[in-house]
C-alpha cells in the first residue's frame, strides 16, 4: 500500500486499539523518510521517546522560536541527552532582538500577527521540510486540543501529501502522565508560544 492510496479510514481503524510503539513500527514501514517533530512543549518527552526508542537515528526537528522559556530549554537539553536525540536544530532567520525593533510582539488582532507567525515558526519549519522532505511526520496532536485537531485522527496527511502520524492521540493527560512516570521522563509545563495566546488555538502548522 503506498502513501498516495491509503485509506486512511481503514487504517485509523486498524490501528485504534494499537500501541503507540505498534504505531510506530506500523508508520516507519510506510516510510522511505521519517521524522518527527518538537517544540518541547509539555508531554513531548513522550513522543520523542516513544519514535527514538524504536529508530534512535531518526532526524527529530526542533523549530525553536528563540522565545522559549529558561525552563523549557533546561527542558529540551535534558531530554536530547537522555534520549540521545538526533536533533536538527532551525531557528528564524532574524534574531529576537532584531524583531523587537521591527514587530515587536504582536497580539493575534494585530495585522503584523501573520508576518509575526511566519518569521518564528511556518518559515523555519518548511524549510526543514523542505530540506528533509519526509514521506511520514510524527507528531504529538491529540484529540481535544483543538477544534481542528479534534477533526483528524491518528493518522492524517498534510496539505503536502506528508502522512502525519499521532501515536498518542487518544491518549489523556492522565495516561500520558503515567507514560512518562514508567519511563522515568522529565516534563515541563513552564511552556510559551509567542504566536499563541490561547492554549486551544491552532499554531499554523497543521492545518
Amino acid at each position: 500500500m503506498s502513501i498516495e492510496t491509503m485509506n486512511l479510514e481503514v487504517v485509523n481503524a486498524e490501528l485504534k486499539n494499537k500501541s503507540p510503539k505498534e504505531i510506530i513500527v506500523w508508520a516507519l514501514l510506510q516510510a522511505n523518510k521519517a521524522v518527527v517533530t518538537t517544540n518541547f512543549r509539555p508531554y513531548e518527552g513522550a513522543i520523542l521517546h516513544a519514535v527514538s526508542s524504536v529508530k534512535n537515528s531518526i532526524d527529530v526537528i526542533w523549530c525553536d522560536t528563540g522565545y522559549n522559556t529558561p525552563q523549557t530549554y533546561k527542558h529540551a537539553e535534558e531530554l536530547i541527552e537522555k534520549l540521545q536525540l538526533n536533533i536538527q536544530l532551525y531557528v528564524p532567520k532574524q534574531t529576537v532582538a532584531h524583531r523587537n525593533i521591527t514587530l515587536g510582539l504582536p497580539t493575534v488582532d494585530d495585522p503584523k500577527h501573520a508576518v509575526f507567525t511566519e518569521q518564528v515558526k511556518l518559515e523555519p519549519f518548511k524549510r526543514a521540510m523542505n530540506e528533509y522532505k519526509p514521506d511520514v511526520w510524527f507528531t504529538n496532536l491529540r484529540k481535544g486540543q483543538t477544534a481542528f485537531r479534534d477533526s483528524i485522527d491518528i493518522v492524517s496527511k498534510s496539505k503536502d501529501g506528508v502522512l502525519k502520524v499521532s501515536p498518542f492521540y487518544h491518549w489523556s493527560d492522565k495516561e500520558l502522565d503515567t507514560y512518562l512516570e514508567e519511563h522515568q521522563l522529565p516534563n515541563e509545563f513552564k511552556y510559551f508560544d509567542p504566536t499563541k495566546v490561547e492554549s486551544n488555538r491552532e499554531c499554523g502548522l497543521h492545518i
